[in-house]
């Protein structure tokens, strides 16, 4: 479980898959220099003394081959001992090697990946072979005792697919999590791909009934974390919690970011690991001033919604980065958020204060002919036993 305090370090931009909806890959990118994970730990050193978690991100990070993290996770490890650190790596496992994988068993590193369902829908998406190529990446990955997830992206093609998507991960044995295609800001057709908020909202719903009728078959994390959201009233991950301060990005050249998504993009570096910034610099950085305002923004624009401690506006950069760095709106997929949310919200509301069924039974299923149907409860509890 990520801590409240994340570092993500970018070993590099660039990745040798093609996806059509990519908005963060560049060709050539070049590859982090070890001396940038020193000057990381001598920055944290004196920034902060809680515990951290630290995701390899990119791009493709592994394209920064085994001596890098041979020597990152060993000199993570001993020069941040205080802060208690613990790694993960979302990577598309196509560079996954018995060395790599040896490597990061030794430091128990969780792997996020990517598929976006069945090889045809997959590859459709993210060019001929990538599924292949993943998944002989994901063989080694498990050979070594490797926990592997997935996180498929959606787009407004691919939501056509949904039933079997959802059939695909229930079959292998996979637990889901997803991602709305988003504008590219590197394309001149920014919204080829993109998954527009109306029916990701759809989606969304849909996966919560799914994730009830196959209740003992499958987890879709992003629908346990958003029913979490309702029943704590609190954000509690990525997306719906107010990240602005606890999470920071470092791209290939030392610099700081709010954020991996914004790592490349000059106007928003906050600083640089190697110049050793303290909190009220960064704060006082044009990106961190904008990350502050969008803060302000949200506690004016969003004050009357029912759901304003759990959303906080929705991503910063989702609505920030789109209109150019200007604070035009919060998040463009608040009609989703909002949809899934009154839908939590209403459920949860039916099932506690309904009477109680005729002959017995309740708790999180709902008797009925046949066998029991989970309701919402069913997943208040499955969170409450994590």
């Amino acid at each position: 479980m990520k801590t409240p305090f994340h570092i993500m370090i970018i070993p590099t931009l660039g990745c040798p898959s093609h996806c059509k909806y990519c908005w963060s890959s560049e060709e050539g990118s070049p590859i982090m220099n070890i001396s940038v994970v020193e000057d990381t730990i001598s920055w944290l050193s004196d920034f902060r003394d809680d515990p951290v978690t630290i995701t390899f991100h990119g791009g493709e990070p592994l394209l920064a081959g085994p001596v890098f993290f041979s020597q990152a996770l060993a000199m993570l490890s001993e020069g941040l001992a205080k802060n208690r650190p613990s790694f993960a790596i979302q990577t598309n496992l196509w560079r996954m090697t018995p060395e790599l994988a040896s490597i990061f068993a030794a430091y128990h590193i969780p792997i996020g990946s990517s598929i976006d369902g069945p090889e045809e829908v997959t590859d459709s998406q993210r060019g001929t072979g990538y599924f292949q190529k993943t998944m002989h990446g994901y063989q080694i990955a498990r050979e070594h005792g490797l926990d592997v997830r997935f996180i498929c992206t959606f787009t407004n093609q691919s939501v056509n697919e949904r039933a079997s998507i959802v059939e695909f991960f229930i079959k292998q044995g996979f637990t889901m999590k997803l991602h709305p295609a988003l504008p590219s800001l590197r394309s001149e057709n920014p919204r080829e791909w993109a998954l527009e908020p109306e029916r990701y909202g759809d989606l969304l719903v849909y996966l919560l009934d799914q994730s009830l009728e196959h209740y003992h078959e499958i987890e879709i994390m992003n629908i346990t974390d958003l029913v979490r959201c309702v029943c704590t009233r609190r954000g509690n991950v990525c997306t719906f919690a107010d990240c602005m301060g606890n999470t920071y990005a470092i791209g290939p050249d030392g610099g700081i970011y709010p954020c991996y998504r914004f790592v490349g993009m000059d106007e928003y570096v906050m600083g640089n690991v190697r110049d050793r910034p303290t909190q009220a610099e960064l704060d006082n950085s044009h990106a961190g001033r904008l990350m502050n305002a969008f803060r302000q923004y949200v506690d004016t624009h969003c004050s009357s919604c029912s759901h304003i401690r759990y959303c906080r506006g929705g991503c910063p950069y989702n609505a920030i980065a789109p209109s150019g760095g200007e604070i035009t709106g919060v998040d463009p997929h608040c009609i989703a958020y909002k949809r899934i949310f009154d839908e939590i919200t209403e459920r949860m509301n039916e099932a506690m204060y309904a009477p109680p069924p005729l002959f017995g039974g309740g708790g999180p299923y709902q008797m009925g002919v046949g066998k029991a149907k989970p309701t919402i409860m069913a997943l208040l509890h499955k969170i409450a036993l994590h």
